[in-house]
């Protein structure tokens, strides 16, 4: 699969998708009343879904960072846990120990059992250094135990953080999809009407990217999956297939391979809605199954330039776009794409 070029990311936080989502208006002026104007809608939602899913990718990855900072966190409190609990270990033992060596006892009781001033300044000073040592562990333990306390809060914080982001996260991706499918039913509901009737409306006028191809050649769509290929046999076909299929959403914009003129925009039969361009060499390209046109039989066209827009019209399983190599216009004359195309340098 290639992957879609993406636009620069041009705010770099995650709620800035659901606004793009919520505050844009779901349809253009005019959009639900016009041909032109669902077509345009679907190109703009394509966009918006484009942008947010760059946001949705952002904050995935942010997301990625929160959940390896609540583990760090959760390892640590573990450490600070066994820490804790050999600090615990140590104040026991020195307790028994002061115990065993008289620690415990009065200094009158300490003086009057004393054989010598030596030995009561030995004990004095043992059960200083104790005493000392009791201290130390009693504060190392609640510092420690201030530390763990502390910490469990940021770690409860960290996970409730990272569950709000992937609940915004997946509000973004429901909301992608749900405008999305809304709009490009629409439509194909359109499209199958004009089969239907076997009469193509006129084209569909969309505000292209400002886009200049250095190379002659392109592929048909930016971002495919490819599915059934050149000469590939099964029920679907009286013979074989005649073209290379790419598997994508309805309303995905279809661009012209190379520069050339239409000779052909058809709306009935098993191809549906069709466009077929004649290239310099005396080569045809066919982009069928469509769901709009946007350009007229005769029309000249630059590679990269926009055709239609991928549907599924005629006899067709799914959305896709049928794309074919002809020696001439008629069916029965095509040579495999994938090596057309990568004769001229696109490898799909």
């Amino acid at each position: 699969m290639r992957s879609r070029r993406r636009h620069p990311l041009l705010v770099p936080v995650l709620l800035c998708a659901l606004a793009v989502l919520i505050a844009r208006p779901t349809s253009a002026t005019g959009a639900s009343d016009t041909p032109g104007g669902l077509s345009a809608e679907v190109v703009r939602l394509y966009d918006e879904a484009s942008l947010a899913t760059q946001q949705y990718e952002s904050g995935r990855r942010a997301a990625d960072v929160q959940r390896g900072r609540a583990q760090r966190l959760e390892r640590l409190l573990a450490r600070e846990r066994q820490d804790i609990a050999a600090l615990h270990g140590d104040l026991g033992r020195i307790a028994r120990a002061q115990y065993r060596s008289g620690g415990g006892l009065p200094h009158t009781a300490q003086m009057l059992l004393a054989d010598s001033p030596d030995e009561l300044m030995r004990g004095q000073r043992a059960v200083w250094q104790a005493d000392l040592a009791v201290n130390n562990a009693v504060t190392k333990s609640r510092r420690a135990e201030a530390r763990l306390a502390a910490d469990e809060e940021k770690a409860a914080s960290a996970w409730q953080t990272l569950e709000r982001r992937n609940g915004e996260l997946a509000k973004i991706k429901r909301g992608i999809e749900k405008k999305l499918e809304e709009a490009q039913w629409t439509l194909q509901g359109q499209a199958d009407a004009s089969v239907a009737a076997g009469a193509c409306r006129g084209a569909v006028r969309l505000d292209q990217p400002r886009t200049r191809f250095i190379q002659p050649w392109v592929a048909p769509v930016e971002t495919y999956e490819l599915s059934s290929g050149f000469g590939s046999g099964g029920d679907r076909w009286a013979s074989r297939h005649t073209g290379q299929d790419f598997a994508v959403d309805i309303g995905t914009p279809v661009r012209s391979v190379g520069a050339g003129r239409v000779v052909k925009v058809s709306c009935g039969g098993a191809f549906g809605i069709e466009v077929v361009v004649k290239h310099a060499g005396g080569y045809y390209t066919q982009y069928a199954h469509l769901a709009a046109v946007t350009v007229e039989q005769g029309q000249r066209v630059a590679a990269g330039q926009w055709v239609g827009q991928s549907g599924t019209t005629g006899n067709s399983t799914g959305p896709h776009l049928h794309f074919e190599v002809r020696l001439t216009p008629q069916l029965g004359s095509g040579v495999d794409p994938r090596e057309w195309l990568a004769s001229r340098g696109v490898r799909l």
